[in-house]
C-alpha cells in the first residue's frame, strides 16, 4: 500500500485528489496539508511513502519547495512529488534542487498522476513530458541557460529589490549581485534589468 500525504492550499484540489486515490487499491491518503509546515509535520507524523507537493501556498503557508527540503532531510525522508500550475524554470530548478524526485501540472490526466505516484514511491524519478523537455532545452541550449542563483537573482530583481537589498536576502556581497546580473545579460543579450526580466519571462525562466 503507497502511503500519500496530500500538500495543496486549495481544499476543492485535496478533495478531488483524495476521490480519485480512493478508486485506487494500492493507494492510501493517510493525511492532508494546507501549508508547507503542515506537510512537513504530517510527513514525520504519518511516515507516508510520498507526499504530493503544490509550489505556492496561500499568505504565511511558505513555499513548496522549502517544505520538499525540509521533507527531504528527515531521518527516513518519503519521496516528493511536486503538483502544481508553475511550470517555469525557477519553479521546475527549485524543486529538483530541492529533492523532488517527481514534477507534474496539475492539468495531467488521472492515468498519468496515478504512474507518477507509483513511479515516485518506486523510488524513481517522475517527470511530465513538458517538464522533461524543459530540462532538455536547458542543458541542450547552454548559452541562454542560466544558473539557479541567477534566477534567484532575477527574480529578486523581477520583485523590485535594489541591489543593496538582494545582497541582503541572499547573504552576498553587492559586488557579486552585480557579477550575477553580468552574467545574466550577457546570456540573454540585454542591457538592462528590465530587459533581463522581461527576455527571462518571455523564455519562461521567470512567470
Amino acid at each position: 500500500m503507497i502511503r500519500i500525504v496530500i500538500a495543496d492550499d486549495h481544499p476543492i484540489v485535496r478533495a478531488g485528489l483524495v476521490a480519485l486515490f480512493g478508486q485506487e487499491s494500492d493507494v492510501d491518503v493517510v493525511a492532508e496539508a494546507a501549508s508547507g509546515d503542515e506537510a512537513v509535520r504530517a510527513a514525520e507524523r504519518e511516515n507516508p511513502d510520498v507526499v504530493l507537493m503544490d509550489l505556492q501556498f496561500g499568505a504565511n503557508g511558505g513555499t513548496g519547495a522549502d517544505a520538499t527540503r525540509r521533507i527531504r532531510s528527515l531521518s527516513a525522508p518519503p519521496y516528493v512529488l511536486v503538483l502544481t500550475n508553475y511550470d517555469s524554470d525557477a519553479d521546475i530548478l527549485g524543486a529538483v534542487e530541492a529533492g523532488a524526485s517527481g514534477y507534474l501540472l496539475k492539468d495531467a490526466p488521472p492515468h498519468e498522476l496515478l504512474a507518477a505516484v507509483r513511479a515516485a514511491a518506486a523510488g524513481e524519478s517522475a517527470l511530465a513530458p513538458v517538464i522533461a523537455s524543459r530540462l532538455l532545452d536547458r542543458m541542450r541550449a547552454p548559452s541562454v541557460s542560466l544558473s539557479s542563483r541567477e534566477i534567484e537573482v532575477l527574480e529578486l530583481v523581477a520583485a523590485g529589490r535594489s541591489n543593496t537589498a538582494i545582497a541582503a536576502e541572499l547573504f552576498v556581497s553587492e559586488t557579486t549581485v552585480k557579477s550575477h546580473l553580468a552574467h545574466v545579460f550577457s546570456k540573454l543579450d540585454v542591457s538592462s534589468r528590465t530587459a533581463a526580466v522581461a527576455a527571462a519571462r518571455q523564455r519562461g525562466i521567470l512567470r
